[in-house]
């Protein structure tokens, strides 16, 4: 199944993808796309639905991030042995991990907002993994069983935040609008194998990254596992597993992204991101303005 949550932020309701790339609401069966939607006994409950005895959703609804009441939401640093090299770093022997603040999450087609005093936002297509229940030291060879799918994350960062201002990197990975993720939650039985996905990034129509999961140093089940050593995983989490080479930070001179260009966000059976870049104040006027901001 491709499930997703639709509507305006904050008011998201559920939905899926019919056989046809129609979207169809659930809200008459589910009340989200989270907690105890995501266990597997009732996955498979919504598998026996026949997407086309739900209503059809007009053209041009908003969708928002496909998992709701997410509570932690983990990203995993260095995790693709050829971005590793671009940036000149060591192969990790352990996965590095960090925070992003679950604020941060938005739509998959949201603006990206610049924030305020930043001079280095950065791109990175990432797999993200959602949990489906509560995991606490589990082995990598049980681990998919907690997962309820995957989705793209854009893992968009603030690399001077992030390096150069002390302490972690989370400084620089949690600001608004930092986390889209979507346009789908894919379950595992339609991904034939997470070890072999294209991913692409595009900016203002340039490609940017170009990869594959097969570069992943740490896999989704051993990421999975290692992580629930650490912290109690619960139904909606999110782990972001790492971007192949291509990020701006990479590029000799770097490159950043500027207000009005367009991210094109791609991987394999998981559908297409699409997001603009607004400077902080050109949001901010929207906002007091009252107009529109998705």
């Amino acid at each position: 199944m491709k499930l997703i949550r639709h509507g305006a932020q904050g008011n998201e309701k559920p939905g899926l993808v019919d056989r046809n790339g129609g979207y169809r609401d659930l809200s008459a069966i589910v009340r989200d796309i989270a907690g105890p939607a995501l266990a597997k006994d009732s996955l498979d409950r919504l598998r026996m639905i026949d997407p086309g005895s739900l209503p059809l959703l007009p053209p041009g609804t908003r969708l928002g991030p496909c998992v709701g009441g997410t509570r932690n939401f983990i990203a995993i640093g260095l995790n693709f042995a050829d971005h590793a090299a671009e940036t000149g770093a060591p192969i990790p022997s352990e996965p590095i991990i960090f925070n992003k603040a679950p604020s941060c999450i938005s739509g998959p087609n949201d603006p990206v907002i610049i924030p305020k005093g930043a001079a280095k936002v950065d791109w990175e297509v990432e797999l993200a993994v959602v949990i489906g229940a509560r995991a606490s030291y589990v082995h990598a060879n049980e681990a998919l069983d907690y997962v309820a799918g995957v989705c793209i994350c854009n893992d968009v960062s603030e690399r001077e935040f992030q390096m150069e201002r002390g302490g972690t990197w989370t400084k620089g990975k949690g600001c608004p609008t930092f986390g889209p993720v979507g346009p789908w939650l894919v379950t595992l039985d339609e991904v034939p194998d997470l070890k072999d996905l294209r991913m692409s990034l595009d900016v203002a129509g340039q490609r940017m990254q170009s990869g594959s999961t097969a570069t992943m140093i740490f896999d989704v089940p051993q990421l999975v596992a290692y992580t629930s050593h650490f912290m109690m995983l619960e139904p909606g989490d999110i782990i972001t597993t790492g971007t192949p080479p291509g990020v701006g930070l990479g590029m000799k001179p770097p490159r950043y992204l500027k207000p009005g260009e367009e991210m094109v966000v791609r991987i394999d059976g998981l559908g297409e991101q699409r997001q603009t870049v607004v400077a902080f104040d050109d949001w901010t006027a929207k906002v007091a303005a009252g107009e529109p901001t998705h």
